[in-house]
């Protein structure tokens, strides 16, 4: 059980880390998108600077990660829960798999030990893993307050900060008397609200770029 665990936590750390966006960039565009426009590895600046083609396939990956990631949790989970459980460890459930690939896919998608444990901000790797995690419909409320405040700021950073902070409050309603499963949510939410530091910095100065504006 313990060995599952860890595990399932090691394995969705590596699917994670694997930097989607400097690879498609360098193998299909010969560009290094670390080296233009914000120089984040995600979908965003993939779009803006190897285009929407090459933006979305960079989107397709790394929401794939996240979804492969919640699959193989509950893989696990089967597997673990499926024989004799020792009574220290009767509290375990395939929600504590869950959380745990959650917390590894997206720690590894932001501090990738490929790209000197830097990385990208974990939304679309978040989502992915989410419609496990939360289910259908919890993976939609989240997608749908991202798409909300996209559309109406034009900032796709105020949408990614929005998703995270609202992450703990409805794990609150998923995973409620669930400390364990909670907590790695809850941190899981932290580590992409704290990625986001710099575009928080950019939004106070106005600086922050908007879906639509022109290339400097």
């Amino acid at each position: 059980m313990v060995l599952g665990l860890i595990g399932i936590f090691v394995i969705s750390f590596v699917l994670g880390s694997i930097p989607w966006g400097v690879v498609i960039g360098k193998v299909f565009f010969h560009t290094d998108i670390r080296t233009a426009g914000s120089g984040n590895i995600g979908t965003t600046n993939a779009m803006r600077v190897i285009g929407k083609k090459g933006g979305i396939a960079v989107f397709v990956l790394d929401f794939g990660k996240g979804l492969l990631s919640g699959w193989l949790a509950t893989v696990f989970a089967g597997l673990c829960l499926s024989g004799d459980v020792p009574d220290a460890l009767s509290w375990v459930t395939v929600r504590e798999f869950l959380a745990l690939s959650f917390f590894g896919c997206i720690s590894g998608h932001i501090y990738s030990p490929w790209l000197g444990f830097h990385g990208g901000k974990g939304i679309a790797v978040a989502v992915g893993c989410l419609f496990f995690v939360f289910g259908f419909v919890g993976a939609w409320i989240e997608l749908g307050i991202f798409i909300v405040l996209v559309l109406a700021t034009r900032y796709v950073s105020v949408g990614s900060i929005a998703a995270a902070v609202a992450c703990p409050f409805l794990a609150l309603w998923y995973y409620w008397g669930d400390p364990f499963a909670w907590c790695f949510i809850t941190a899981s939410a932290f580590i992409v609200f704290y990625a986001h530091r710099a575009n928080m910095q950019r939004l106070r100065a106005g600086t922050e770029p908007k879906i639509g504006d022109k290339k400097k």
